[in-house]
């Protein structure tokens, strides 16, 4: 059935196109954003993990070092300088657990690939149509200079 059976003129059909397109675009930015976001609450909870072993490391460990090891020095009686090296070591291997934990969340956080799926599916499809030639009226076509 042509455009002219169906009732749509030449224009009808380039604004339906052109808007048809316009709301694939904006499906694939949705995407991209929705993908995205999914992404970023992983970099956040990676984020968060780095920040509180780097505090703790900056700020509350010297705190409860000095604590602990006047703790152990007097429950184990061994000399305060065993004590302090127990407690960095302690405070060390908890650091690095908080970094293997943030190294771990961040792995996790990937290109948006569905929406660059979609997005080379479109190019593909909006690749292969050609446009029709349309017809010169015998009135314009000698009149070219």
């Amino acid at each position: 059935m042509s455009a002219a059976e169906e009732g749509r003129s030449l224009g009808e059909l380039v604004a339906s196109a052109t808007a048809e397109l316009s709301g694939l675009v904006h499906d694939e930015i949705a995407l991209a954003k929705a993908e995205i976001r999914q992404d970023a609450k992983k970099a956040v909870l990676g984020s968060t993990a780095g920040m509180v072993g780097g505090f703790l490391a900056l700020f509350a460990v010297p705190l409860f070092s000095f604590a602990l090891a006047f703790w152990l020095r007097n429950w184990w009686d061994i000399p305060l300088a065993v004590a302090c090296t127990i407690v960095g070591g302690l405070y060390i291997v908890l650091a690095l657990i908080l970094f293997v934990l943030a190294k771990r969340k961040f792995g996790g956080v990937s290109k948006p690939e569905r929406s660059m799926r979609s997005v080379k599916e479109s190019a593909a499809v909006l690749s292969s149509v050609k446009p029709h030639p349309r017809p010169v009226p015998a009135d314009k076509a000698g009149s070219s200079t």
